[in-house]
C-alpha cells in the first residue's frame, strides 16, 4: 500500500486491515505481495514517481484509487502495472478488495469512460505516431512521452529533473534519443512533431 497522503494511506490500511480476504504486508515482506494498492488524489509527476517505484519494486499488478484522473496520463499509468483505477468517491472496503481480488486473479478494473479514452489513445499513438515512423509501442516509453510533455509546458531539461526525480543528465540523454530517432533537428521540432501527431 503506497499513498501521497498520510492520511488517504491510513484510511485505505483501515479498509484492508481486519479483512480476511487479504493480508497486507509491509517492509521486507512487500516483495512477495502479489498486488500493490496506490491512493492520491490526482495523477500527478508525483503519482506517476510513486507508480514507477513501485512497478520496479515488484512484478506485480497495481490498483490506482484516485480522485481525477487526467485523460493525458492514462498512457503512462497503464505503463506502471496499473489494471484498475477506482474513483476515491467510490472506493469502499468492499469495492477496494473487489479491485485487489480482480487483480490478484489477472483481471482489471476499470471505468468504461476511462477504456475507450485509453483504447482511443492506443489507437491514435499507433496510427499518427508509430506506424508513420516505422515505430513500435515498445519504442515510446512512459518515460519518454513524460519529458516531451514536460518540455512542451516550456520545462528546462534541470526542471524537468526534478519534477520527475531523474538526474538532468538522463533527462537530456531522453530528449536526445527520441529527437535523434525521429530525425528531428531541435527540441521545439519535437515538441511540434508530438502535439501534430496527439502524443501530447
Amino acid at each position: 500500500m503506497h499513498a501521497t497522503e498520510p492520511i488517504t494511506r491510513m484510511g485505505v490500511l483501515a479498509s484492508l486491515r481486519g479483512r480476511s480476504e487479504v493480508q497486507v504486508v509491509s517492509g521486507d515482506e512487500t516483495a512477495r505481495a502479489a498486488v500493490r494498492v496506490v491512493a492520491a488524489d490526482r495523477v500527478t509527476a508525483e503519482t506517476l514517481a510513486l507508480l514507477r517505484d513501485s512497478a520496479e519494486q515488484a512484478d506485480c499488478p497495481v490498483v490506482l484509487v484516485v480522485s481525477d484522473v487526467d485523460p493525458a496520463y492514462l498512457l503512462m499509468v497503464a505503463e506502471c502495472r496499473v489494471v484498475a483505477i477506482l474513483p476515491r468517491a467510490a472506493a469502499t472496503p468492499d469495492r477496494v478488495i473487489a479491485a485487489v481480488a480482480a487483480a490478484a486473479a489477472g483481471a482489471g478494473l476499470i471505468a468504461p469512460d476511462l477504456l475507450g479514452e485509453l483504447l482511443r489513445q492506443l489507437e491514435r499513438l499507433h496510427r499518427e505516431v508509430l506506424t508513420p515512423n516505422a515505430l513500435t509501442a515498445a519504442s515510446l516509453t512512459a518515460r519518454e512521452i513524460e519529458v516531451i510533455r514536460l518540455l512542451a509546458d516550456g520545462f528546462t531539461a534541470a526542471e524537468i529533473a526534478r519534477r520527475i526525480n531523474y538526474s538532468e543528465r538522463t533527462v537530456k540523454t531522453v530528449i536526445y534519443g527520441v529527437t535523434r530517432r525521429m530525425n528531428l533537428r531541435s527540441r521545439a521540432q519535437l515538441v511540434a512533431h508530438a502535439v501534430r501527431h496527439g502524443v501530447i
